[in-house]
């Protein structure tokens, strides 16, 4: 049974349950529930058109879910408009759905967290991940945002800086995370750059296609991953990295920098160079100043550190981490590696063995463990 067939088929299904009159918060629960019964059945059982199939149950399952809720009797009148099993409509609703969940009823967070959840596929972990809280938090949000908008009309579309931070948090969840949706991000991206001349729009599309003209190389044929610096960079997508540039470049021509420009800048500094020694690692840090400038991100600040390092020094680099919160993700593997850049191996193994318990995936813990690993190897 496909899950990346059931994740692409989600936003369709529910776009096609909120044009028939279902609220958004009853559509994505029946939306849910048919995918359950979706799981189950077409193991043994797969249908010949199972976008017609998934609206069918879904719609099935809120009649049944209005059907038994006293306070909303009048919609019973609803079953009588089943949809036929058949072909579904052709019609790509996504990107509009990301733009209804962006309502203006919902706070930024809360709209992106129900975005990421009930439009992008998310578990309530990853996303709560991504911002850096609880997921008992992130429940919580969900659940409130959900109870906002239930039986709210969805006829005031939110704003684009809003769904620009659904679909990057969307596109690090699919580059880094557990499910693949880099390229449906990427695929909606170009939908909205084609649809509003925006600079944050185009550089956030740079961004994500030179981010993602690295992947073949970020990781080995074992499946470990291999960090930026010994990344084989024969393996780069090089038409995505001239498309990038090129977009980036038309947008910082609008001299209206924001958040996604000054990342793509970065990502396009690091792609320029033909080796890792050729960094222009000055340059970076200046964008990075520009990033901390406009976001005040303490992630950015880590990054920044980083790359401080790079160009200053390792002691220079850890004076600038020494500023920050400790318990920041990844604060300790990069703490290791300046640490192991300054010549103290003893403390970047610690670190790094701290840095690889704390690590959000498999690949990246074990990176962090055979770092560690081999330092102590080298104190032997």
């Amino acid at each position: 049974m496909n899950e990346l067939l059931l994740r692409s088929l989600t936003p369709n299904v529910l776009g096609i349950l909120v044009r028939r009159g279902a609220d958004f918060a009853a559509a994505e629960d029946a939306v849910q529930d048919a995918l359950v019964e979706a799981v189950r059945v077409w193991r043994d059982d797969p249908p010949r058109d199972p976008k017609g199939w998934l609206v069918t149950v879904a719609w099935r399952k809120f009649v049944d879910a209005t059907r038994a809720d006293a306070a909303r009797r009048r919609r019973e009148d609803r079953a009588d408009e089943e949809p036929v099993p058949g072909p579904a409509p052709d019609a790509d609703d996504t990107l509009a759905l990301y733009f209804l969940c962006a309502h203006p009823s919902l706070t930024p967070a809360s709209a992106v967290a129900l975005t990421l959840r009930a439009v992008g596929g998310l578990t309530t972990r990853q996303i709560a991940a991504a911002y850096l809280v609880p997921e008992a938090t992130m429940a919580q949000r969900i659940s409130r945002a959900k109870r906002t908008v239930s039986g709210v009309r969805f006829d005031q579309p939110g704003d684009v800086a809003t769904v620009l931070r659904v679909l990057y948090l969307v596109f690090n969840e699919g580059y880094s995370g557990d499910v693949d949706l880099a390229a449906e991000a990427i695929r909606l991206t170009r939908q909205l750059a084609d649809a509003i001349d925006h600079p944050e729009v185009a550089g956030l599309l740079a961004l994500m296609l030179l981010h993602h003209a690295r992947r073949a190389a970020r990781t080995a044929p074992d499946g470990s991953l291999v960090p930026l610096a010994e990344q084989d960079r024969d393996r780069w997508d090089t038409e995505s990295i001239a498309e990038g540039v090129e977009i980036l470049q038309a947008a910082l021509a609008l001299d209206r920098l924001g958040e996604f420009q000054a990342q793509a800048a970065i990502a396009a500094l690091h792609a320029d160079a033909p080796t890792a020694a050729d960094t222009d690692w000055v340059q970076i840090v200046e964008w990075y100043d520009e990033l901390v400038r406009i976001t005040d991100s303490p992630i950015a600040r880590l990054n920044r550190a980083v790359a401080v390092g790079e160009a200053d020094g390792a002691r220079a680099g850890l004076a600038a981490l020494a500023e920050l919160d400790d318990s920041l993700p990844r604060y300790a593997a990069v703490a290791a590696y300046l640490h192991e850049r300054d010549g103290d191996p003893a403390t970047a193994a610690h670190l790094y063995a701290e840095a690889a318990y704390k690590a959000a995936n498999l690949a990246e813990r074990d990176h962090l463990n055979r770092q560690a690993a081999r330092l102590n190897a080298m104190r032997r």
